[in-house]
């Protein structure tokens, strides 16, 4: 008997999102099920940033349709859109470097119900309970990269957008990242990762959307992947 497709956890349907005059994103359709994983591929300025700060609101204006659990979001504001569980680590990363690690951990705002305890998220990352009391500004890269993490986990959030998590780091940071991409989706969370490297998840994710000049221009399973690499190095331009 096949799978049982996953119940639908968001639904993005013509989205068309502008920055003041720039008009960014030209007709975004995608659909991600609970539970799964899935990555935006693409160039940089393709628009893939773009979807995720959709998705949360964070965009100057958008049209179309995007629904979080059933509920249309396109004209809800950010914080009743986070509301929904969605936990959105922005490639910058935006942790507060006069705090320690765990006064950062502290602070997130509860948007559901289920967010990760102090000794869970500990336990996920080692590294974190190693230097609980440093102040951000002593973190290195990794170590910022998997607080921006865990502070989201703390909230509740069950889907989670996550925009370039790999960007600059060690093979071995991105190693651990990648593992913990893996811990996460045998939890049931629903991710949806920004990536310039396709192979960062080839293994996790469901499906590859390749996206470029605001649109998306290919959409590869997991199990086409195998066939498709030199396709997907021509998107990228690898």
């Amino acid at each position: 008997m096949p799978e049982a497709a996953p119940k639908e956890m968001l639904r993005i349907s013509g989205l068309h999102a502008f920055y003041g005059e720039s008009h960014i994103l030209h007709g975004i359709d995608l659909v991600v099920g609970e539970g799964e994983l899935v990555t935006l591929l693409g160039r940089n300025g393709a628009g893939r940033t773009t979807i995720l700060k959709s998705i949360i609101g964070l965009v100057g204006s958008r049209s179309g349709s995007i629904t979080v659990h059933g509920t249309e979001t396109i004209n809800l504001p950010t914080h009743k859109i986070a509301h929904l569980g969605i936990g959105y680590c922005p490639e910058e990363r935006g942790i507060f470097s006069s705090l320690t690690v765990e006064e950062n951990l502290m602070l997130p705002v509860v948007v559901r119900k289920g967010g990760l305890s102090l000794p869970e998220i500990y336990d996920m990352f080692p590294n974190l309970l190693e230097r609980r009391t440093s102040m951000g500004t002593r973190l290195s890269g990794g170590e910022q990269q998997m607080l921006a993490m865990a502070r989201i986990l703390r909230t509740g959030a069950n889907l989670l957008l996550l925009d370039e998590i790999t960007e600059g780091l060690a093979p071995v940071i991105v190693q651990t990242l990648r593992q913990l991409m893996g811990q996460l989706k045998e939890r049931g969370f629903t991710i949806i990762l920004v990536e310039q490297n396709f192979h960062f998840a080839a293994d996790l994710a469901d499906r590859h959307y390749v996206i470029d000049r605001g649109t998306i221009a290919d959409m590869i399973t997991r199990d086409q992947l195998s066939a498709s690499t030199g396709k997907l190095n021509q998107y990228l331009g690898v």
